[in-house]
């Protein structure tokens, strides 16, 4: 079988931060790494559900909530994707991630969608791990630009 695209990035020198995963037709698919893989320990689950609840409710919600087709979690648990369509500008998917992690370390209150009737697993939540998540990466995406989106090579 031919190797998927995610495949071919090279893991052993990929360092947390945003970068332009791929395009198919109009769906641009943006690599949040939030950890070395391989080299740092992965995220927990509850962080990463939560995580996802609050920076999808936040894009989903946003002046550009028709540009937004996903937000979830990589299976390896070191980062997420961000897929938008590509009349959301490079530029543009920056700043909202970052206004998007912004929220989400700074939210308070009941996280939207967690009860059993709306969520699938509506008891692995760590508002607090989610939190210290979106931090961590508001302060490795500061001065994130355009020209950083694309992954590293030897």
């Amino acid at each position: 079988m031919k190797k998927i695209a995610s495949f071919t990035i090279d893991h052993t020198i990929l360092p947390k931060g945003m970068y332009l995963s791929r395009v198919d037709g109009n769906a641009v698919t943006y690599d949040i790494r939030t950890r070395r893989p391989n080299k740092q320990q992965v995220m927990d689950n509850a962080s990463i559900h939560t995580l996802e609840h609050l920076f999808a409710t936040y894009v989903r919600n946003s002046d550009v909530a028709d540009k937004i087709i996903y937000f979830g979690p990589m299976g390896c648990r070191t980062g997420f994707y961000f897929i938008t369509t590509d009349t959301l500008s490079k530029k543009e998917a920056i700043e909202l991630t970052k206004a998007a992690l912004s929220f989400c370390a700074g939210f308070e209150g009941d996280v939207p969608g967690v009860s059993a009737i709306e969520c699938g697993n509506y008891l692995d939540h760590s508002l607090e791990g989610a939190k210290k998540e979106a931090a961590m990466m508001v302060s490795v995406l500061e001065g994130w630009t355009e020209e950083m989106l694309t992954y590293p090579t030897r």
